[in-house]
């Protein structure tokens, strides 16, 4: 399949990623539907038509699934109803649903990445406070709780420290109060990984199976939030050429056709550990827009298209900061500076902790 130059692409959400999905479809003449339930969302701004609808309204889908040529997503909670909708009606998808269904488990991806043969944190599924002593048990003290589903930016996670953080309470109610945190629901113990840095590999596939991964940005978080990419990364060689041949791997057993996003631990040993993948554009990427011939978005829109991937070679070094809640109100000064490029998502609202953009400061 080859969507041609006019063809649309839908997409489903209409966040910052759908923005700038659509400003590169749009540079290779094609263009984009966005579907999301939110008003006034980022991608709108840009989008050719929009389409406001629930995730599981299947007469809206349909509607929306007839009116272009290919369908893709901007982030990875997208209901997997959805995308069971649009199939039903013949409508393409790309990435499939299995590289969906896997991203929104964190036990399935973990279990999903071993099967390759690549390590991860030592883990334990989690069910009820009984599994949890169980699995602290087995992996110790520190750890991190996480759902397995819908946990993003640091969100749906705590930590159960060595010593209980707060001394008052009994390894028990320290338990339990970790339990409740995080909703008393499914999750995924992890144990910490002493690693030296933190490196993503943005990957894509395209229709005909070429793979082209561009290099691998060095990643700074806070609050489990990104705050940092840095290109080049200073990561020793060989952690880069086994993440890499890894995230090529994940992309041949997933069937994948697009972008992906694989983040990975660097230990001080210069092996690597999977943290967690991310089946769409990533935010580890986006300094790709400014310091490479073809971005990660571009090339997200040549894969779904059928369109040949492009050359993912860097032409600068660069660092990629995000701006978080009010930090966007740099703009003023950020747009005096001779090489940064300025990205700002149309968001209304600064709240705390909310991605209002980003800045590539190319070094």
């Amino acid at each position: 399949m080859i969507v041609e130059p006019n063809g649309v692409i839908g997409i489903l959400g209409g966040g910052q990623l759908g923005r700038m999905l659509s400003l590169a479809a749009a540079r290779l003449g094609l263009r984009t539907h966005i579907y999301t339930p939110e008003d006034h969302s980022p991608a709108a701004q840009v989008a050719d038509a929009v389409t406001i609808g629930d995730y599981t309204d299947a007469e809206k889908l349909k509607s929306f699934g007839d009116l272009v040529n290919v369908v893709t997503y901007e982030f990875e909670n997208v209901p997997a109803e959805t995308v069971d909708i649009l199939a039903a009606n013949n409508i393409a998808v790309a990435p499939g649903g299995k590289a969906l269904a896997i991203a929104q488990d964190r036990l399935s991806e973990k279990e999903f990445v071993n099967a390759l043969g690549a390590r991860t944190a030592p883990y334990h599924a989690v069910y009820d406070l009984a599994s949890l002593e169980d699995g602290l048990k087995k992996i110790g003290r520190p750890a991190i709780l996480k759902t397995r589903r819908l946990g993003y930016d640091g969100k749906g996670q705590t930590t159960i420290s060595a010593g209980d953080g707060d001394l008052s309470l009994t390894w028990d109610e320290a338990n339990k109060k970790a339990w409740e945190e995080i909703g008393a629901r499914p999750s995924i113990l992890e144990g910490f990984i002493d690693f030296a840095m933190e490196i993503s590999i943005i990957g894509a596939r395209g229709r005909d199976g070429d793979i082209r991964c561009y290099d691998a940005p060095r990643n700074i978080h806070k609050g489990g939030i990104l705050r940092q990419s840095i290109v080049p990364s200073a990561a020793p060689d060989g952690a880069v050429t086994e993440a890499i041949a890894i995230a090529s791997k994940m992309l041949e057993a997933l069937d994948y056709v697009g972008v992906i996003g694989v983040e990975f631990f660097v230990e001080n040993s210069g092996g690597v550990i999977v943290n967690e993948f991310a089946p769409r554009v990533h935010n580890s990427g986006h300094w790709t827009t400014d310091a490479c011939a073809v971005s990660q978005f571009e090339q997200h829109i040549r894969a779904v298209a059928g369109w040949p991937l492009g050359d993912p070679k860097r032409h600068s070094d660069c660092v990629m900061e995000n701006l978080i809640g009010d930090e966007v109100e740099r703009w003023r000064n950020l747009s005096r500076e001779a090489n940064a490029c300025i990205h700002l998502y149309g968001k209304r609202d600064a709240l705390p902790g909310r991605k209002m953009g980003h800045v590539t400061q190319i070094t």
